[in-house]
């Protein structure tokens, strides 16, 4: 099969995306040669590791969210440098690098998630529902890839590193200000009382987005589609 999902075209509109490249590029020729893309990969991986257990911490000390924000620069050092390591280095593995790349962020993404769920700042099932609202942004990336050899990294002007930026704001937000982490509001949904904190109510703003993106997209590319495979004429 030609159409391969690893040759789809990046597309990266993000509002760090020009500076960010250009420190890649300089962190990439600088690193030494036992240095791999998939030691990188694996720094990643360590990144989400330490991001999750920072934030499960948490529910006991709220000064782990530093080590949360620690986790996050990690992740971006493995997850964003791996890939400009092999194109500077020329030793591109598109399909290999295609599949390990998406499988570690899918993996990667499930532990972040989960780790903030249990860090008892935000109900774990806003948490879920922002994983799954990811995910099926993720898995439409995918789709489109492979079917029109489109992929798309960024949505409103933000993508990855602009995701973990704001991740560290929050975090250091709610280590520095008592009263935002102790601000809570009990209400009724339905018979049942219910009480939000802070982070709930940021997350439930973060999945009104998560979802509106995604139904605008899934229109887009549905009628984009039609377009391209029309309705046969009888």
């Amino acid at each position: 099969m030609t159409n391969n999902k690893a040759d789809a075209v990046r597309i990266q509109t993000s509002v760090l995306n020009a500076v960010e490249k250009k420190v890649l590029v300089w962190l990439a020729e600088r690193q030494p040669k036992w240095v791999t893309s998939d030691i990188l990969t694996f720094i990643g991986i360590v990144g989400a590791v330490v991001i999750a257990a920072g934030y499960i911490l948490s529910a006991r000390n709220i000064n782990f969210l530093w080590l949360s924000s620690l986790g996050f620069i990690i992740n971006w050092y493995g997850d964003s440098l791996d890939g400009t390591l092999a194109r500077v280095r020329k030793t591109q593995r598109p399909i290999y690098g295609y599949y390990i790349d998406h499988t570690v962020d899918a993996i990667n993404e499930v532990m972040i998630f989960v780790g903030v769920g249990l860090s008892g700042l935000i109900h774990i099932e806003i948490a879920l529902l922002a994983l799954v609202m990811y995910l099926l942004i993720t898995i439409n990336v995918s789709i489109n890839a492979h079917l029109k050899k489109e992929f798309k990294l960024t949505y409103i002007k933000m993508g990855p590193t602009e995701f973990r930026i704001i991740m560290v704001m929050i975090n250091t937000l709610f280590v520095l200000i008592r009263p935002l982490r102790e601000f809570s509001h009990t209400f009724e949904v339905f018979g049942r009382q219910m009480t939000f904190g802070a982070l709930d109510y940021i997350g439930v703003i973060i999945v009104a987005i998560l979802v509106l993106i995604h139904l605008i997209t899934v229109y887009k590319d549905a009628k984009e589609y039609a377009e391209i495979d029309p309705m046969p004429k009888c």
